[in-house]
């Protein structure tokens, strides 16, 4: 079995960058008194999405990141992937914590260019 060093550096990040973001929006639901849905609390909502975007993206980026690092890519392309993708997260999670629009479309936008990335890299070593 294959070891992959960088990106089991990159999923133990974004585990703990995870439990961040899930840690307010349990103790907002007890503070709130909303256990299940997101009521019309403004910030829980704001928490909620935060954290329900990092989980619909992070997983499959994690997955390309992977397979990438398994098909012997370059040593510098791993961690550019990673931090871009790392970096976008952060962005996006201020911008939609702290209702920043332009934080959360560039944190998209390089989050977008981390799977695009990916995906390029996959698409090169099959079609070879």
């Amino acid at each position: 079995m294959a070891f992959l060093p960088v990106t089991s550096l990159f999923a133990a990040a974004f585990a703990v960058a995870l439990v961040a973001l899930s840690v307010p929006v349990t103790l907002r639901r007890v503070k709130v008194g909303v256990l299940i849905g997101e009521g019309t609390d403004e910030p829980l909502r704001r928490r909620i999405r935060a954290q329900g975007n990092f989980v619909e993206y992070v997983p499959l980026a994690l997955i390309a990141l992977g397979l990438v690092e398994a098909q012997a890519a370059p040593a510098w392309m791993l961690p550019a992937m990673g931090g871009v993708l790392g970096f976008g997260r952060l962005l996006h999670a201020i911008g939609m914590l702290r209702d920043v629009a332009a934080l959360r479309g560039f944190g998209m936008i390089l989050t977008y260019l981390a799977l695009v990335s990916a995906a390029a890299r996959l698409l090169v070593n099959a079609a070879s």
